[in-house]
């Protein structure tokens, strides 16, 4: 049995059970005949009104599920709630999405042996996906991945993070009261990783959605059966580079809120911090104002802004990687303090050294460091120089900077103005080299799981 427990103070929750390899083989067995049954496939006006009803199910629970997050998870409630929203709104991204999701005409006539002929695609999906999730969005992430396949008709067998099951399992009951039939959205939650393997890597499988560790993304991506595509999310170490132009009374809270979001556990999450020489002092000033008076503590309390680490372990490593830099010669700035088995002071650091680990690979949790340069290119280029690259940020009032650094930095997006975190769900959503493979965002994953088939007429 698995002990589910709030993420804060390590309280059970609830135990729930794991599923066997004999229910692995269920599983999958099911959604290969569902999917094999063209007939019994879903027309896409029922998929709309499945996922429409499912939006609406969400709604009622709105309440209970940004609570849930927030306890198994650590999200503080505020931004719990409006990752409840997003994932509402997710679900009606993928209704709409079909309105527009269909093939094209394949020009003809164009050679003397094309005469005669008309073609055109339509577009089927892919098969049966096996989604892998991450627990720092415990609700939005299961939608992103299986919402798509609903609304292209693929079966998806979803896997949620052991720490965090009970957001997945509740969308997954969600999805079957709204009128899907159950062979076609299930989740499956096995008590080691070699079962979640035998998922993804199932000569059944079409379509690995993945999001985790890059060490765990690149090894199934490797792993899986010939022909079968993939979507790997993994971290950055996202980079913002703020420029003398910057107007610092609007650029803390952004920056504040990219680096602190979650305690830091996301993705895209702000973690190093290029200023330039003529307002470094400034700029450090106010961040170190504002960070200090972030409120670290229960998630579920409405004031909180910077909740737990979603294990013990990883306070641990992240206070370990903090002693690190400031032994390497970073000035701890604010913060640093362990304050319970979970939670960290929201800590900045002043210029680590290019080989500390808080430099060089991705924190996930409550720190941002800072560093000064005198030449933007250099900035740039030191913002460019790890073998990871997701999203970015140039802060900027001076255009002709602003879109050098947007030209220039190594990123899937670069924001100008706003935070590396920021996100939608219906804008691509990628990490480059180690950082990922594929590109997320609903309309984006809905193309990845589907696939063009060609029909051409020969009109005698």
């Amino acid at each position: 049995m698995l002990t589910v427990v709030q993420a804060f103070d390590r309280a059970p929750i609830t135990e729930i059970g794991f599923d066997t390899a004999a229910a692995l083989e269920h599983k999958l067995s099911a959604a290969e005949r569902v999917f094999k049954d063209r007939d019994g496939w879903l027309p896409p006006h029922e998929r709309i009104a499945i996922l429409r009803r499912l939006a609406a199910l969400m709604d009622a629970k709105r309440d209970h599920l940004a609570l849930q997050i927030a306890r198994e998870g650590g999200k503080p409630l505020p931004d719990a709630i409006i990752e409840t929203t997003r994932a509402i709104d997710g679900v009606h991204n993928a209704a709409d999405e079909l309105r527009n999701f269909g093939g094209r005409e394949i020009p003809m006539g164009l050679s003397a042996a094309a005469v005669g002929r008309w073609a055109f695609t339509t577009r089927e999906p892919i098969g049966i996906v096996a989604a892998i999730s991450a627990f720092n969005h415990p609700l939005n992430l299961i939608v992103h991945q299986v919402a798509p396949a609903i609304a292209v008709g693929c079966p998806v067998i979803i896997k949620p993070a052991s720490a965090t099951p009970l957001s997945c399992f509740d969308f997954v009951a969600m999805v079957h009261e709204a009128g899907l039939p159950e062979p076609w959205c299930q989740s499956f939650l096995p008590e080691g990783n070699d079962l979640a393997e035998a998922l993804a890597t199932d000569k059944r499988v079409a379509f690995l959605s993945f999001i985790g560790s890059a060490r765990v993304g690149w090894s199934l991506h490797s792993k899986l059966a010939h022909g079968a595509r993939s979507a790997l999310e993994h971290g950055g170490v996202a980079p913002a580079v703020v420029d003398r132009s910057a107007d610092l009374s609007k650029i803390i809270e952004p920056i504040v809120k990219g680096g602190y979001y979650h305690a830091g556990q996301v993705c895209v999450s702000t973690q190093r911090i290029f200023v330039h020489d003529s307002i470094a002092d400034d700029f450090t000033e106010a961040l170190i104002a504002r960070v200090e008076r972030l409120r670290t503590g229960n998630p579920t309390l409405e004031d909180t802004d910077v909740g737990p680490l979603i294990q013990p372990r990883e306070a641990d490593r992240v206070a370990e990687w903090i002693d690190e830099a400031v032994k390497g010669g970073a000035k701890l700035a604010s913060g640093g303090k362990r304050l319970s088995e979970t939670t960290l002071q929201p800590t900045v650091l002043l210029d680590p050294a290019a080989d500390a680990r808080v430099t060089t690979q991705e924190v996930f949790g409550p720190v941002v460091a800072v560093y000064r340069y005198s030449d933007l290119d250099q900035a740039i280029a030191r913002a460019n120089s790890l073998p990871t690259a997701f999203q970015a940020s140039i802060f900027a009032q001076d255009i002709d900077i602003a879109m050098r650094a947007a030209n220039r930095l190594d990123a899937s997006a670069v924001m100008i103005n706003d935070a590396t975190a920021f996100r939608t769900d219906w804008m691509p959503f990628a990490g480059r080299r180690e950082s990922g493979y594929g590109t997320g965002g609903i309309p984006y994953t809905m193309r990845d799981m589907s696939q063009e088939k060609m029909i051409l007429m020969h009109r005698s």
